[in-house]
């Protein structure tokens, strides 16, 4: 019986061992640290519930979904408590709601626009222009900020798509791929002519609700926070395929598959006194700058394509306070900040009042974002200080004046992959570079997509490719 590794513990590990399991295929998945689950990071914390990385999933793609039924915890899916929804962006010295339909960065309704003092008046003439400009004639790649601009202007680029779509992919808009993270927005105007036409019609073609379904919300999680996914996907696997503590050095092409030197865990020696196991199908979980140096005596080309991906740094910092210390009150689900504010904080999200299950009654906890291409250097500061500024932070934009009862900082050094102006062009070199290699596969947050859909797809993906090479071997 063949045999697979997957390097790497996170959802994109999870999702593809679930499918290989489903199909009857043997594997093993290593995992450095002393715990699996990645990213998707939850702690129970003096009755609250605090999640260090991703807090929610998208529905739309619905592989997330697919995994949840899968592993048995479609009951536990939560929706957002959307009685409380809304979006606000800090400009000038206040909070402004984004207005009513526009999505993402796309306006849907006139006269939301037209009320809010969110965008100037010539601004939004200028948004408006949109929907007579004609499309762009080539489909060469673009950044995010050429896009944006060109169809919607800048001051749309600068107060709603930088914070609403940068933050997110945590990178400069400057440099992003519009091809790579926004294909659909590209479609529309290739289609339609406009963005705004292209949303218009596309929001007249959602299917009316079923109410034979489970209700969704625009952003889903799950109750007892995100890493029950990964939980409940290592019980399904089962604990004994999961060798944590168990770092992989290298991974060698071999004449029937692959060798990998480990540092720790079983397997015969070496020369060199490291550890082997032999496997016939590897899966590369890891971000694109370890597997870089994972791959490299095995191809330098390859390698060397890997490492040239840029990566940024970002931090949460989880605070609690008693609701009766808040004075102020605090709209929608939280609120975002645009670059040009030059804060020191990209975002808060009050996560009490948006999520379920996340704190006591008479408390609140709220979770801030630095980082991302925007004062990185926080990162690298003491707790007390990163927790000191973001108070700061908090008291001036949002009146907060308050004692925390507790704060929680979780740091994410090259976290997140940007996917610069390119990326589709690099990841078609990436592509035939690993055709050289048959069972070796790059999967995770890297390549694809950096949701937890994405992910999830990534692995479904990888564990159907090895599927079809059994049956052809």
């Amino acid at each position: 019986m063949k045999r697979v590794a997957i390097i790497g513990s996170g959802v994109s590990a999870c999702a593809c061992g679930v499918a290989l399991e489903e199909k009857g295929i043997d594997f093993t998945i290593f995992e450095k640290e002393a715990s699996p689950g990645g990213k998707l990071l939850t702690e129970s914390l003096d009755g609250f519930l605090v999640e260090g990385g991703p807090d929610s999933f998208l529905p739309e793609k619905y592989w997330t979904v697919d995994l949840i039924k899968k592993v048995g915890l479609e009951d536990e899916l939560l929706c957002t408590n959307d009685e409380f929804k809304g979006t606000y962006i800090y400009s000038g010295g206040r909070l402004h709601r984004l207005p009513e339909g526009v999505m993402l960065m796309v306006p849907t309704m006139i006269m939301p626009l037209l009320k809010s003092n969110l965008i100037s008046w010539p601004g939004k003439i200028r948004m408006g222009l949109e929907f007579f400009l004609p499309p762009k004639k080539d489909a060469t790649d673009e950044s995010l900020a050429q896009f944006v601009t060109r169809r919607l202007g800048k001051e749309c680029l600068e107060k709603i798509a930088e914070p609403l779509v940068a933050g997110i992919h945590t990178s400069n808009p400057d440099n992003m791929s519009i091809l790579a993270i926004f294909p659909r927005f590209v479609d529309m105007e290739r289609k339609y002519g406009s963005l705004i036409k292209g949303m218009v019609a596309a929001l007249k073609k959602l299917p009316a609700p079923d109410p034979s379904k489970k209700t969704m919300t625009y952003f889903m999680s799950l109750k007892g926070g995100m890493q029950q996914l990964t939980d409940r996907c290592i019980a399904i696997i089962g604990k004994e395929r999961i060798k944590t503590g168990t770092e992989i050095q290298r991974v060698i092409k071999v004449r029937n598959g692959y060798r990998l030197v480990v540092n720790g865990g079983s397997g015969q020696m070496d020369l060199f006194g490291k550890k082997e196991e032999h496997f016939d199908e590897v899966v590369l979980t890891t971000p694109a700058y370890v597997t870089s140096g994972l791959v490299r005596d095995m191809d330098p080309e390859l390698s060397e394509r890997l490492l040239a991906m840029d990566w940024s740094s970002t931090a949460t910092i989880s605070i609690a306070f008693k609701k009766e210390d808040i004075r102020v009150k605090l709209p929608g689900f939280g609120f975002i900040v645009p670059k040009i504010e030059n804060r020191r904080i990209n975002a808060t999200s009050w996560s009490s009042i948006k999520w379920s299950f996340r704190a006591p009654d008479d408390c609140l906890l709220l979770r801030s974002f630095v980082g991302g291409g925007h004062h990185e250097e926080l990162l690298f500061e003491d707790d007390a200080t990163l927790v000191g500024v973001v108070l700061q932070e908090l008291r001036q934009i949002a009146g907060i004046d308050a004692k925390p009862i507790f704060s929680k900082v979780y740091r994410w050094v090259k976290g997140m992959p940007k996917y610069t102006v390119g990326h589709l062009e690099r990841l078609a070199k990436l592509d035939e570079l690993k055709g050289r290699h048959p069972g070796l596969h790059l999967i995770g947050c890297s390549y694809r997509g950096i949701g937890i859909g994405d992910c999830v797809k990534s692995g479904f993906d990888a564990a159907s490719e090895i599927a079809k090479r059994r049956l052809s071997s």
